[in-house]
C-alpha cells in the first residue's frame, strides 16, 4: 500500500467524498491524499465518477457528503478559494480561433486579473516553448500545439494545483510525450496535478495513480501497488486461431479473462491453482505458454469487469 503522507506536505487529504445526482450514487465516500509535486492519475470506464470527484476536490462541485482539505482549505466551506489556487484543462479547451497564440493568453490573464500581465505572458510563452509561435493565430495550430496553449492558459495564474481532464485525447504520440515531459518538468518545481487518462502509456508515467468504477475507488497506490493489489496470475499464449481459443479458454472455472494483445492472449485469474489446471488442457501444440508479469492494463480490465454497475441504482 501507499506510504502514508503527513500534513505538512498533503496538498489534498480528503476523505468520505459523497456525491448523488438524484437517486444514482456517482462518488460513494472516496477517500484520498495527494502530495505536492505529484503527478496523480485517475483511471475508470466513462461514467465512472472520477470527473466528478476530481472537480469536488477542486471547489468546481459541492460535495453532498465528506471531508478534509485541499491547498491548505477546506473543501467543503471554502470552494471560492480553492477555485482561485487551481488551474483546469479539459478536453476541449475554448480559443479564439481568430487570435494569436499571444492574444489568446493575454485574454485569459485579464480574465484572471493577472498583475504585470505582458510579463506573465512572456515568461508563459518562454516556459512551454511557444514564444516562436506567439503571432500565429490559435485556429491554425495542430493539435499538440493547441494543448500546448491551453496548458499554458491554465497556468497563466500561477495555480498550485492543475486538474487536467483527458488532456491528450487525440493527441499524436509525439506531441503526448513532449506533453508529458513538460509535466514532469513542472511537477519537479512543485505544482501538483490530478490527471484523467484512458491511457495505459500515461496512467504509468504517474507517480500514482487510482482506480475509479461507478463511484468506488477500487485501487490506489503506485503502479507497482495497484498491479499487486489485484493479485492476478497472468499466461500469455501465442498460437493460431487465438480468438476461438480465447471463447473456449473463458469457459474454463476460475479464468477470469482472456484478451488479445497483438499476436498474443493474455490469460489472468486471481486463483492461480484453477488457472494453472484451465491452462493445463489447453497446454499442446501449436500453443506455446508463458507465464508473464501482470500488466497495468490487465488489472484495469479486470476491474472494469467485475465491477457493478451503478447507472440504474
Amino acid at each position: 500500500m501507499t506510504q502514508h503522507r503527513t500534513g505538512r506536505d498533503l496538498v489534498i487529504d480528503v476523505r468520505g467524498m459523497t456525491k448523488r445526482f438524484g437517486q444514482r450514487l456517482v462518488v460513494d465516500h472516496i477517500g484520498l491524499q495527494v502530495g505536492r509535486g505529484e503527478i496523480y492519475g485517475f483511471l475508470g470506464p466513462n461514467g465512472s465518477g472520477k470527473t466528478t470527484f476530481i472537480r469536488m476536490l477542486c471547489g468546481l462541485l459541492r460535495a453532498d457528503e465528506g471531508s478534509g482539505t485541499c491547498l491548505g482549505y477546506d473543501v467543503i466551506g471554502q470552494s471560492e478559494a480553492i477555485k482561485a489556487a487551481v488551474g483546469y484543462m479539459t478536453q476541449r479547451f475554448s480559443f479564439y480561433e481568430d487570435l494569436s497564440i499571444a492574444e489568446n493568453l493575454d485574454f485569459v490573464g485579464r480574465m484572471f486579473g493577472v498583475a504585470d500581465r505582458r510579463k506573465t505572458v512572456e515568461r508563459s510563452l518562454e516556459r512551454l516553448g511557444l514564444a516562436g509561435r506567439r503571432h500565429q493565430l490559435a485556429g491554425q495550430l495542430s493539435g499538440g500545439w493547441k494543448q500546448r496553449l491551453a496548458l499554458a492558459a491554465c497556468l497563466i495564474h500561477q495555480p498550485r494545483l492543475l486538474l487536467l481532464d483527458e488532456p491528450t485525447a487525440g493527441v499524436d504520440p509525439k506531441a503526448r510525450r513532449e506533453f508529458w515531459e513538460q509535466i514532469h518538468g513542472l511537477a519537479a518545481d512543485g505544482l501538483t496535478f490530478l490527471i484523467t487518462t484512458h491511457y495505459m502509456d500515461e496512467a504509468e508515467r504517474c507517480h500514482r495513480l487510482a482506480y475509479i468504477a461507478y463511484g468506488k475507488l477500487l485501487a490506489d497506490g503506485t503502479v507497482a501497488d495497484v498491479i499487486h493489489q489485484a493479485g492476478l496470475t497472468t499466461w500469455a499464449v501465442s498460437g493460431p486461431n487465438l480468438h476461438q481459443l480465447a471463447i473456449e479458454i473463458r469457459r474454463q472455472p476460475g479464468v477470469r479473462q482472456a484478451v488479445a494483445f497483438g499476436d498474443r492472449l493474455h490469460v489472468s485469474s486471481d486463483d492461480q491453482d484453477a488457472l494453472e489446471a484451465a491452462v493445463t488442457a489447453f497446454r499442446a501444440s501449436p500453443y506455446e505458454w508463458h507465464q508473464v508479469d501482470t500488466g497495468l492494463e490487465d488489472v484495469f480490465i479486470h476491474l472494469m469487469q467485475h465491477s457493478p454497475d451503478n447507472f440504474s441504482s
